[in-house]
């Protein structure tokens, strides 16, 4: 339970991830922003219609994300790196009221995303949660599937 509490302090924490998408046999990585919900189970982002990624997750759904203290613990601290990998499922968000509401709190966490804010293309959307991984150091590994 500690360490679940630990994978989901690092969710909050922490505001951008390396999110992982596939197309057919190919894996395809972006740096992403994001928000989360109160329990870490709804991960919320923002891209463009068209760009590769989304594409990528509307054609497959299964998608993972890195979440990592690498800035935090550099050098001799390097022993110390927490890494959480969040495995889940992309969904678009229909609801037109609902992705403007998460768009605004995307952009007070993250406000260099204003130049999406008027774009046509713009889609938001959630990761559910399916499972977390959490790696402390090199050896130390811990792994929950959620419900």
């Amino acid at each position: 339970m500690k360490k679940l509490t630990t994978a989901k302090e690092l969710i909050q924490q922490k505001d951008t991830c390396v999110l992982a998408t596939v197309s057919g046999a190919e894996p395809h990585c972006s740096l992403m922003s994001y928000i989360t919900d109160e329990d870490c189970r709804k991960i919320y982002m923002s891209s463009l219609r068209g760009s590769k990624k989304y594409t990528n997750m509307m054609n497959n759904a299964s998608v993972s994300l890195l979440i990592d203290t690498r800035e935090d613990d550099t050098g001799r601290r390097r022993e110390n790196i927490k890494a959480l990998t969040v495995q889940g499922t992309f969904q678009h968000i229909e609801d037109e009221s609902k992705r403007r509401e998460i768009f605004e709190k995307l952009l007070e966490r993250h406000p260099n995303l204003k130049d999406f804010a008027d774009s046509t293309e713009l889609e938001v959307f959630q990761v559910n949660t399916k499972s977390v991984q959490l790696l402390e150091g090199v050896s130390n590994s811990y792994f929950e599937e959620l419900d």
